[in-house]
């Protein structure tokens, strides 16, 4: 809806009956032909982010970024879009805020 439709975003669930296995068979059942991808995990030291860490870990050149939300991903996007290079991680961690406390502030500065 924000970026529009993506052709190459792909994603792979872990649905409560499905285990490590399931899992690991779903990611590479996607990855099959991708000759890049980056890999963005909802949790870390969840079962998606282990599956893939154990690959790392045995020798596979596997970017993983864990803690996504979705201005990491249009960040993402955006930097695909433009063909630059971008923070996503820095991105994704300004996209977080209290926004009671941000509105709080506005109206305080406001009567300044």
């Amino acid at each position: 809806m924000i970026m529009g439709q993506q052709d190459n975003i792909f994603t792979v669930s872990l649905l409560p009956s499905e285990g490590p296995e399931d899992f690991r068979k779903k990611f590479f059942d996607t990855i099959e032909g991708l000759s890049e991808y980056v890999v963005f995990a909802d949790l870390m030291g969840g079962t998606p982010c282990n599956i893939i860490s154990k690959e790392i870990i045995s020798g596979k050149d596997i970017p993983l970024y864990a803690g996504m939300n979705l201005p990491m991903v249009i960040s993402f996007i955006n930097g695909e879009l433009i063909n630059a290079e971008s923070d996503f991680v820095v991105d994704g961690k300004n996209g977080i805020c209290d926004v009671g406390k941000v509105i709080i502030e506005d109206l305080e500065n406001e009567d300044d």
